[in-house]
């Protein structure tokens, strides 16, 4: 079985209240990606039809911050699908709602693993995509689960030795003691 991007594409708004905010008076991070969260849950049990359970929350990227007063709007849709798994791409959008204007606040994408009546995983239906947005975003999610294996096997294999490393770090603001 398989279904499109659309069939699962979810969107939500929300206007953003002063119990949200931090203290410096913006919106809370911390809420914003509670709200990911939810919406990213919604958007994967649509598309696999079954509980969801978040596995991972790659590459969030607060790139504006949001007002108290401002309306959010998420968008979620389906960027990858594996067999249990499926990505799930967020943007999040605040607007001002007395100018209009629209800022570009976070993107992030969530893994979430598909379960069955016994908390096993279940496998998800495959996924039909319609034009290049849909294949890049594919792709995109392609290469950062291939990046994240690479990654893992060079830091987690035996045979890393800190050494190899040494010269790398020369140039950051680090300073070694005990080693």
């Amino acid at each position: 079985m398989y279904k499109t991007v659309d069939a699962s594409r979810i969107q939500i708004s929300q206007l953003m209240l002063p119990s949200h905010s931090n203290f410096s008076g913006k919106i809370h991070g911390g809420y914003i990606l509670n709200l990911m969260d939810q919406i990213a849950f919604a958007c994967a049990s649509k598309h696999s039809g079954a509980y969801c359970v978040t596995a991972s929350v790659d590459t969030v990227d607060f790139i504006n911050p949001i007002e108290v007063g401002e309306l959010v709007t998420m968008k979620a849709s389906v960027n990858y699908v594996g067999r249990t798994s499926m990505v799930i791409g967020i943007r999040v959008e605040s607007e001002n709602i007395q100018t209009g204007k629209i800022k570009h606040c976070n993107s992030s994408y969530f893994t979430l693993v598909a379960k069955d009546d016994n908390e096993q995983p279940k496998e998800v239906p495959g996924i039909i995509i319609n034009d290049e947005t849909e294949i890049k975003r594919f792709l995109k999610a392609i290469k950062r689960i291939e990046t994240k294996k690479q990654r893992q096997e060079e830091f987690d294999h035996s045979n890393f030795s800190i050494e190899n490393y040494l010269d790398i770090l020369k140039d950051y603001r680090v300073k070694f003691e005990g080693i």
